[in-house]
């Protein structure tokens, strides 16, 4: 099993409380040796951090920051159900852009999800990955992530 816990204070990275969900839903799911997160935004201490459409009033780069989060808060959701450890690979990331109209620079957006998992999980975390621009986002978020990840078995 890696040590993922010690590459995240190697980074300086400190994962945050998971977000507790808006509807009926859980915040992750395990089935067999998969975890699927729900879809996670911007949220940071109880509070949307990011909203407005992508390429009017929030810049890709702040989109970017944000996708960055939501992907710490997917990492999250996945650490409380089976601990950050357990993490075998990265699969999937699907992440949605609130996106003013013509906008269509929706993957370097989610490259701030996608480059922090590198980060942290090098070679396991090359995933594949949708990158859709979309009308809107529950609350006005700018972005929304999940996350599908392999577990290594059980010890």
């Amino acid at each position: 099993m890696a040590d993922w816990s010690a590459r995240l204070a190697e980074l300086g990275i400190e994962l945050p409380a998971v977000v507790p969900p808006l509807a009926a839903y859980t915040p992750a799911v395990q089935t067999g040796m998969y975890v699927y997160t729900s879809g996670q935004l911007p949220m940071v201490d109880g509070k949307l951090t990011c909203t407005g459409k992508v390429g009017a009033e929030v810049s890709p780069e702040e989109a970017a920051a944000a996708a960055r989060t939501c992907a710490l808060n997917a990492l999250a959701a996945i650490h409380s159900l089976v601990g950050i450890d357990r993490i075998e690979r990265i699969v999937k990331v699907v992440g949605f852009v609130a996106s003013a109209t013509g906008f269509t620079g929706q993957p370097p957006v989610m490259n701030g999800a996608s480059n922090l998992l590198g980060e942290i999980f090098g070679d396991a975390g090359v995933h594949a990955r949708s990158a859709v621009g979309v009308a809107e986002l529950p609350l006005g978020a700018a972005v929304e992530v999940e996350l599908i990840v392999e577990l290594t078995p059980e010890a």
